[in-house]
């Protein structure tokens, strides 16, 4: 007997034969916008991130442990508790999961900006919150020490351990391996511009390879750059694949609007090629930018910044407290670098220079002096080797002018330790732009005059990017970007690398 009405027939009691092969992945219509395939697998991400990843693993475990060991040592010394001893052990399994939980393992966070030390953070909160729940629901006593000790340690421990495997990547860059390689998108300047970032910036671990800018030749190298056009804005996602990139990073403009990014993202589904965008306002970071949805259509919101406040009024008072303390600390420096400054050269020990501060009110800024005193005098002798021609910083490599004394000054940054003066009586912050001279300020446009609407630092984004090596462009976009972008925590960070930057003096002349 068989069952009809089916194409062929099957007899009574025998099942058809069960193809066990894997369906190829169903074949879509070539139109823009579908996918060439369905549950095609994306590739692998690069060998150095895989080990990145595994070895922040390794540290947060180790840190962990660490952790929980100090804390058993610091409540019950060498007295064995079992059921202490299972909580410490546990606890390096349940770090590691709330740490990958708040995205410290996501290889778009890895070896670069904060949001790495910004998931260890949340992650230390989060166990904290844990813990509360854990003891308030099942009314356990656990110990103080997983509190005090294991949870700050254990976070502490872990962003040392992912500060120095940075450290690592950071050396292996330098020597142009652990790369990413981009495929640069947009107007030709923006593009140029980019290239530039990306190349002063090596630690960020991306290198253009290749532009898509409209109407260029293609073969022809962007001004400027070393970077070859590849083909214009419709060839990205074909250059992306044949060229085989880890992203492609889009500049903002209007020939690469909303319907052109959203086609690029369609192209690139299933290359495994990240799509990076560039905003608009560049210089606009993430604390005052928000998603808002509205009437169905997302928007982005950028929020008014903020001069003033109770923010504000914290910074002033830890500016004055911290100089007030660091002239303490740093005074028999003081006094040793005022005796050489006298014994080496003929003329004052401090140089006094007028400055312009917030809101365009001048003052005398404080510096040790790193001259001779005709240094003003033999300036315009000097003016065809002023390495910032294109703006009114006047910066001279291996100027003559500087005595002995004056440029192991420099080279440290010793010379403006006085300034904690100016910043005790409130004419400057520790973090803030570049205190500007009279002169420059005349030529200042509207743009640029907004550096006057902080106080300026004696530290900040330039002094750890680069000080004299950077171009007058440069220094005013950094300055901008820290003024529209201020906060505690930015200053924070800032002075942590200060620290860096005066030990490896680069630009220091």
């Amino acid at each position: 007997m068989a069952l009809h009405g089916m194409r062929g027939s099957v007899p009574v009691g025998t099942l058809p034969a069960v193809d066990t092969q894997p369906a190829p992945p169903l074949a879509l219509p070539s139109a823009p916008g579908w996918p060439t395939a369905v549950g095609g697998a994306r590739r692998p991400a690069p060998r150095w991130v895989r080990r990145y990843r595994a070895a922040t693993v390794v540290s947060d475990l180790l840190a962990a442990a660490l952790a929980g060991a100090l804390a058993q040592a610091v409540r019950f010394g060498t007295e064995v508790v079992p059921a202490t001893w299972l909580v410490m052990g546990l606890f390096p399994v349940v770090w590691l999961a709330v740490v990958t939980l708040a995205g410290g393992h996501r290889s778009a966070h890895l070896g670069t900006g904060t949001e790495e030390y910004r998931a260890v953070i949340r992650a230390g909160v989060g166990c904290l919150a844990l813990v509360a729940l854990v003891s308030y629901a099942f009314a356990l006593e656990l110990s103080r020490g997983l509190v005090v000790v294991a949870l700050p340690g254990a976070l502490l421990a872990s962003a040392v351990g992912r500060h120095v495997l940075r450290r690592v990547v950071h050396r292996s860059r330098a020597r142009g391996r652990c790369l990413r390689t981009v495929l640069a998108v947009g107007r030709t300047n923006a593009v140029a511009d980019l290239v530039r970032q990306l190349e002063h910036d090596r630690h960020c671990g991306m290198v253009v390879v290749s532009a898509c800018v409209p109407e260029a030749t293609v073969g022809t190298s962007l001004a400027g750059t070393a970077v070859t056009v590849g083909g214009d804005l419709r060839s990205a996602a074909q250059l992306a694949r044949r060229l085989d990139v880890d992203a492609v990073a889009v500049t903002s403009s209007s020939e690469t609007a909303a319907v052109y990014l959203r086609r690029l993202s369609w192209e690139l589904e299933g290359s495994g090629v990240e799509l990076l965008v560039a905003p608009g306002l560049m210089e606009v970071a993430g604390p005052r930018m928000h998603v808002r949805p509205f009437i169905g259509l997302p928007l982005v919101h950028v929020e008014e910044p903020v001069f003033t406040g109770p923010k504000r009024l914290v910074k002033e008072l830890i500016d004055r407290v911290v100089a007030a303390l660091a002239l303490v600390l740093v005074l028999p420096v003081l006094v040793a670098v005022a005796v050489a400054v006298r014994l080496d050269s003929a003329g004052p020990v401090l140089f006094r220079q007028v400055r312009v501060g917030r809101d365009g009110r001048t003052f005398s800024i404080l510096k040790f002096r790193t001259m001779c005193v005709d240094a003003e005098q033999r300036r315009a002798e000097l003016a065809a080797q002023n390495r910032n021609g294109d703006g009114p910083l006047f910066k001279v490599a291996h100027d003559p002018r500087v005595t002995r004394v004056g440029r192991v000054l420099r080279r440290y940054s010793v010379d403006e330790l006085p300034q904690l003066l100016n910043v005790l009586v409130g004419q400057m912050s520790l973090v803030g732009p570049r205190p500007p001279l009279p002169d420059e300020v005349a030529v200042y446009d509207d743009s640029v005059a907004r550096r006057l609407l902080v106080k300026p630092g004696l530290t900040g984004l330039w002094q750890v990017s680069g000080r004299s090596d950077l171009t007058w462009d440069e220094a005013v976009r950094l300055d901008l970007r820290y003024v529209e972008n201020w906060s505690l925590a930015l200053d924070l960070q800032i002075i942590w690398k200060t620290f860096r930057a005066v030990t490896r003096p680069l630009g220091a002349y």
